[in-house]
Formats: C-alpha cells, structure tokens, sequence
C-alpha cells in the first residue's frame, strides 16, 4: 500500500539536509543519468541549488562502476548526489570510501542491496510507488525541489517532461496515472501545462504532417515511420489536403473529420501489414502542451521535448539537454534539433535494418535476441528496445532484447518486457540484477524495462540463462 506520507516526510528530510549543506557553503557533486528523465531531473535539481546559491557540478553517466564512483570520492566537492540512478548499485556504492563526504540517492528505480551506512536515500518503491509508472527520476527531483523552496513549483513541466521521456504514459489513452498525473495537474493549475486528447505525432505544431507522421516513433508504424513519400500517399488515400496555397499544414490545422479519415487510413496500411489495428489506436491520447515555451518550436510538445532531450543524451551531447532544460534557446536549440534529426535517422535506419534482415533476429524460447553489434551503438539500445516492444511485430515472446558491444568491449543488452507477458508478475529488473551479477556484471531497472552488462566472453550462455529464467518465472507465474 501506498505511503503518502511517508514519502513526503523523507523528501522534506532530504530537503532539510540539502538546505543545511547549502548554508554551510558546502558544493555538490550531481551525477545523473544520460536519458531524458536523467537530463530533466538533472537539471530540476541544478536549478534548485542555484537558487540557493550552493557551487555544484554536474556529471552524466550512462551507470555508475568503480572507476565513476571512485572518481566521486576523490573529488573535492563536499556533498555527492546520484541523481536517477543509484538505487540499483547500493552495494557497489557501500563498498567505496567517501571520505566523509555527505552522499544522498535520489532515484525511482527498483532498489538492490543494502543501504550503506550515513548514505540517504530517497526512493518511491521504499514507500509503495511504482517508480516504472507512477513516479518517474524527474518527477521524485521536482518533489523535492518544490519542498526545498516553493518557488521551484515553476520545474514541474520539466517533471512532465521526464516522465514523458521515460515512457510512463501507460494510463487510459497514454495519460499519466498516480504521482505524475498529480504534477501535471499541478503544472496545469498554475498555466504552465495544458492537458487534452488529440491525435499524438511528432512534431504535432510544427511539423508538414507527413512529416510528423514519419518521425513518429511511439508507437513505431512499420511502413510509415521514416517513410514521408508512403505517408504522402497515405494522406492523399484518405483525401486529406498537404497544403494550403503554399504553406504546408501541420497536424494541428485538421478538423475532427479529417483526424478520423487518417487515423482509419492508418489502421487499414497496418492491417495490409498484418499488424492489429489497435496499434494505431495508441496515436491517440493525452497530449501534454508546455504553455509556455514559444509556439512552433519542439518544447511546446512534451513528448517531443522528451525525444530531443533523449537524442542528446544518446547521441553523446547530454551537455546541451541540459543546457535547453536549464532555459537555453537561440543557437542551442537549433543544435538541438539538428541532433533530434540525426538521432531519428540513426534509430530509422536500426529499425529498416532490422525489419529487413532476419539474421539481426535470433528467437529464443522466451525472448527475441535483436543482435545488434556493428549497426545500433552503446547509447540507442534503450531507445531501439522501446520501440520494438511497441511495434506489436514482435509479441509472440515475453520478451524482447537488443544486444550490442560496448567501446570497451563489454556485452550490452536492454530488455523490454513485451505487452502479452505484462501482468505475469515478471520482474525484469531483478533478473537482470541478479544474473548479470553471476556474470561479474552489472543490471537492473523497472519490471518491465532493464539492461546489463557483462564480458563479452559470456554474452552466449548469459542470454541462455536470461531464457532459463525467463521461462521458470512464466511457468511459475502461470501456475
């Protein structure tokens, strides 16, 4: 059951403790995660300690080993925040000496391990929150920022935007559920936010609609998705106008007819396709609008806000994520979005690659093996995985798992649970943990989404073990 309020006691300890430090002049050291709920959680927590004024700096990474937590405790700064990331390395982290530096988690994933000692910690699961759906990093970051100072209620859209980024839409027509609703209501009821149903593409205000239609990538429309002359001729099959004398029109210039008429041609292009109609039915849902930020550029949508904070996380530019969360725009933004279109190239052409060459699909009992190495790089495995688990191309398994080779030569792989074995009890993350371990390796996430990482020597019997397991926690929770 659901602790409210022992949640929100904790977040006001740890917002006690970060104000003390702050009035003792102490600086920080904020490591965070490298995706979109990593970067906006980042950043709500930077904006937090430059308000009071405390010295910070801010480190990303894609997960924590020695070599980061080693350099943390060498460090000469005097407060060390895991930021989205942490809970799922307690034991890695107890076993480094931090020189009585103050160390403090603030994280939504499942939590491993033991506590170590003097380190606070701050985590939905510990208080009956789902941290995969309910809460994401950067909605737990926006909590504790507004109980540090009010006047941090303006990072809520942020907080949005993170959970967007982080996939946790998974109420009625993609809504936000539970906690993150809460903020975004929040969000709505001081006018930075608006919340209402509408057909959900990329780019939905800015982009030619064909255009949107082929940059939408969740869910991903085999056909469709990186395909703009098939979404030109599916837009002229359903009589729907590209143009208004010279300027082309955007998704948002249709009327409630046409709407219907695309999202009906949508679903016959899927059906000839073989795929259910009902994938289409995902286009439409709650769509998120940051009132705020300037009309026709990629922030007033918060789901394409969260795909340009994940291109610069996974197209190794973090940096400048942050920099757009922290309030740039001008040049920034423009490189923003040329790194948007390079990332949505890069993942088009993982996904046609994919679809095109059976030998990339390696089926296993309980799981589909995407063997990735030579085509999908270190820092898309998340984002390819995501978006083959919503392309309804591959639910015959429970699960599916993208694999690629690190630049140090490790083994690395993300894992989706797929939509049939939702509800099963299966619990990704901890198997993900505890065999990547028998590996020297390491792992963990939500239930339903999780990585690891080993030696690359072991990848072949890891990923027949993963099956082994994956088939007793099937058979054990079917009997």
């Amino acid at each position: 059951m659901a602790d409210r309020a022992g949640l929100m006691a904790r977040i006001g300890e740890m917002a006690e403790a970060i104000r003390e430090e702050a009035g003792k002049n102490s600086s920080f050291l904020v490591i965070t995660h490298f995706d979109a709920d990593g970067l906006g959680a980042g950043a709500i927590i930077c904006k937090a300690l430059m308000r009071l004024a405390a010295p910070f700096h801010l480190r990303i990474a894609q997960g924590l080993d020695e070599e980061i937590l080693g350099e943390a405790s060498r460090s000469r700064y005097g407060v060390v925040i895991f930021n989205e990331i942490g809970s799922g390395y307690l034991d890695l982290i107890g076993e480094i000496d931090f020189r009585g530096k103050k160390v403090m988690i603030i994280d939504h994933h499942q939590v491993a391990g033991d506590l170590p000692e003097g380190v606070m910690h701050l985590n939905p699961h510990e208080h009956g929150f789902d941290g995969s759906r309910e809460i994401s990093g950067s909605g737990i970051a926006f909590l504790l920022s507004k109980s540090i100072d009010e006047a941090n209620r303006d990072l809520a859209p942020l907080a949005v935007v993170g959970a967007l980024g982080d996939m946790q839409d998974g109420g009625p027509r993609r809504s936000l559920v539970s906690l993150n609703d809460e903020i975004a209501q929040f969000a709505a009821s001081i006018g930075s936010l608006e919340i209402r149903e509408d057909l959900i593409l990329h780019g939905r205000e800015t982009r030619p609609i064909h255009r949107a239609l082929a940059q939408t990538t969740s869910p991903f429309l085999p056909g469709l998705t990186g395909e703009e002359d098939r979404c030109l001729d599916l837009l002229a099959s359903a009589g729907i106008k590209v143009k208004e004398d010279d300027r082309w029109r955007v998704l948002a210039d249709l009327d409630e007819d046409e709407k219907q008429r695309l999202l009906s041609n949508i679903i016959k292009h899927l059906s000839s396709k073989g795929i259910g109609g009902e994938l289409a039915l995902e286009l439409v849902g709650k769509v998120y609008t940051l009132s705020r930020e300037r009309r026709w550029t990629p922030l007033r949508d918060g789901r394409e806000y969260a795909s340009l904070l994940n291109a610069c996380g996974r197209m190794e530019r973090p940096g400048l994520g942050i920099s757009i969360c922290m309030g740039d725009r001008g040049a920034a933004l423009d490189e923003a979005n040329r790194t948007l279109a390079e990332y949505r190239r890069s993942l088009a052409q993982c996904m046609s690659e994919i679809y095109s060459n059976p030998s990339r699909v390696r089926a296993l009992r309980e799981i589909f093996v995407i063997l990735g190495e030579g085509l999908i790089d270190e820092g898309m495995t998340g984002a390819v995985s995501s978006m083959l688990s919503s392309s309804g191309a591959f639910d015959s398994k429970k699960v599916i798992v993208v694999s690629t080779m690190t630049k140090k030569g490790e083994f690395k792989i993300s894992a989706r649970l797929l939509g049939g074995a939702r509800g099963l009890g299966i619990n990704l993350g901890s198997i993900l943990k505890e065999l990547s371990a028998k590996y020297s390796g390491q792992g963990g996430g939500h239930d339903v989404a999780a990585g690891a990482q080993i030696k690359a020597e072991f990848a072949e019997e890891f990923l027949r073990s993963l099956d082994e397991e994956l088939c007793k926690a099937a058979g054990a929770h079917a009997s």
